[in-house]
C-alpha cells in the first residue's frame, strides 16, 4: 500500500477527486494518510476532517520558509508518506524540500506546459487567444512549473467561452489526469530520458 500526503492552500478540489479515485478504485493500492495545509482557514482541511483523514494546519504566514518546509517535510516522514501530490499548494517549495523526496512530488498546472506557467493560467491563456488549453501533471523539481511531465490532457477553447467556463472543463480534465499520473507512478512503469518519461521497456 503505496501512502499519499496532500498538501493544499485552498478547496483542493484535486485532493477530494484523487481521495474519491481511491475510494472508487480508480487509484489502485493506495490511501491517503495525511493532508496538509499551510492556511488554516482552507476549507480542504475542512473536507479532510469531514472524511475521517488525518489533516494537519502548519501555518506559513510570517515564518521563513526553512523553517516552514522542515515542519511540513517532518509530518510527511511521520507519515511515512511515498508520493507528496500538491492540490493548489500555492507556495513554491524549496531545493532543500524537493531533495528529500526525489521524483515523488506531483504537481498539477491548469495549462499545457511550458505554455502560461505561474497564477492564473486558465485566465493567460483564454486572454491569449488559444485554440487549446488544457491541464499538465508533472514531477516538481526546483523550478517553478518545470518538471518533466507526466500527463498532458487537452481542452479545446469554444467561441461561446470565457474564463468561468474554459476554467470549469480544464478542472474536470485535471481530477482525471491527476489519477492517471499517480497510477502511472506508483506502477513505477517509466523512464526518464532528458525531460522526456517513456514507458519502460518490458524485458
Amino acid at each position: 500500500m503505496h501512502n499519499l500526503g496532500i498538501l493544499l492552500s485552498g478547496r483542493g478540489s484535486n485532493f477530494l477527486a484523487i481521495a474519491d479515485s481511491i475510494d472508487a478504485g480508480r487509484i489502485a493500492g493506495a490511501r491517503i494518510v495525511v493532508v496538509i495545509s499551510n492556511k488554516p482557514e482552507a476549507p480542504g482541511i475542512t473536507s479532510a476532517r469531514e472524511r475521517g483523514l488525518n489533516e494537519v494546519v502548519i501555518a506559513s504566514k510570517g515564518k521563513p520558509r526553512a523553517e516552514h518546509d522542515r515542519e511540513v517535510v517532518a509530518i510527511l516522514k511521520q507519515h511515512k508518506v511515498d508520493l507528496v501530490c500538491l492540490a493548489g499548494y500555492m507556495r513554491l517549495l524549496s531545493p532543500w524540500f524537493v531533495q528529500q523526496f526525489p521524483r515523488r512530488i506531483l504537481n498539477i498546472h491548469p495549462s499545457l506546459l511550458p505554455a502560461f506557467p505561474g497564477l492564473e493560467a486558465q485566465e493567460q491563456a483564454f486572454a491569449y487567444g488559444v485554440k487549446v488549453a488544457g491541464c499538465t501533471v508533472h514531477f516538481v523539481d526546483e523550478e517553478l512549473d518545470h518538471g518533466p511531465i507526466i500527463v498532458q490532457k487537452t481542452v479545446t477553447v469554444l467561441d461561446t467561452d470565457d474564463e468561468h467556463t474554459l476554467s470549469a472543463r480544464i478542472l474536470e480534465q485535471e481530477h482525471l489526469a491527476y489519477a492517471e499520473a499517480i497510477n502511472l507512478v506508483l506502477q513505477g512503469s517509466f523512464e526518464i530520458v532528458g525531460r522526456r518519461l517513456k514507458k519502460a521497456s518490458k524485458k
